[in-house]
């Protein structure tokens, strides 16, 4: 295998531990590896929600938001703006609606994050991600024509199981996942993290053999099986760990800093 000429991570349970923080291990190793190499965090996230890990961290880089809907460069320029169809955008909310009103109904659009109202599930991914939702009637934006990069359901893990199964079988234009057990994405059928993978290694003219990606759940595996080199987190289920070419410390042990640091990409 060849040199790696850039690097990849998913966020929540690889780049940050499971309190969402990212530890000073992780932080340092970031750091060294933006002086050395480009580095793309890759997320489910907004980029409202991404961009504070990084400010914190002290680094301007590439991110590839909404799991490979928006791509934008270390400048916020963007590459890649891929949105839902309208038809397919209000039939399914309107399914969502009427068999499942007990879920909460996020719509992304752009650097926008649209909810009908702030409810405690709301307000926990408000506290986690630092972004801000704005209440809005969909219906309305939907009017306006503002098209979503994403649409996340926020349900309980027995109900975003169901609704991945059916909504699945009657959508499908749109690629439905998991990305915890709480949370179900929903964008255009196109849209994978290997996506935005692609946009960002043509803009840096980089293969894929020449690039390496951490993640740790079932929406990377896109990405996992895309990059020449694949580091699933000690914390990632046994079928992803089965996937990547090797496994890593978990997200709370600098599993990321580690790989890194033995594999000689950094000191």
């Amino acid at each position: 295998m060849g040199d790696i000429k850039i690097v990849f991570s998913d966020i929540d349970g690889t780049f940050l531990n499971k309190e969402s923080q990212v530890t000073s291990g992780t932080g340092k190793a970031a750091k060294a590896l933006v002086e050395k190499l480009p580095f793309v965090l890759v997320s489910a996230r907004m980029p409202e929600a991404i961009y504070p890990i990084t400010e914190e961290i002290g680094i301007k880089i590439p991110i590839i938001s909404y799991s490979g809907a928006l791509v934008l460069t270390e400048k916020e320029e963007i590459l890649y703006d891929k949105r839902m169809e309208g038809t397919d955008t209000g039939m399914v909310l309107g399914v969502i609606q009427r068999d499942f009103p007990q879920v909460t109904l996020n719509y992304y659009a752009g650097r926008h994050w649209y909810v009908e109202g702030i409810d405690e599930r709301v307000q926990t991914e408000m506290d986690i991600t630092s972004a801000t939702a704005e209440v809005r009637d969909f219906e309305e934006i939907l009017l306006a024509e503002e098209m979503p990069n994403k649409i996340l359901v926020m349900a309980d893990p027995e109900d975003c199981e169901r609704m991945e199964a059916e909504l699945s079988e009657k959508f499908p234009s749109l690629h439905i996942v998991r990305s915890s057990a709480f949370l179900l994405e929903i964008m255009d059928k196109s849209v994978s993290k290997a996506t935005g993978i692609k946009v960002m290694l043509e803009h840096y003219g980089i293969a894929a053999e020449e690039s390496l990606a951490f993640g740790d759940n079932y929406n990377d595996v896109e990405m996992l099986e895309l990059c020449g080199r694949s580091v699933a987190m000690g914390n990632a289920p046994e079928d992803i760990k089965k996937l990547a070419d090797e496994v890593t410390l978990s997200n709370d042990e600098d599993g990321l800093a580690e790989y890194l640091v033995k594999n000689g990409i950094i000191c």
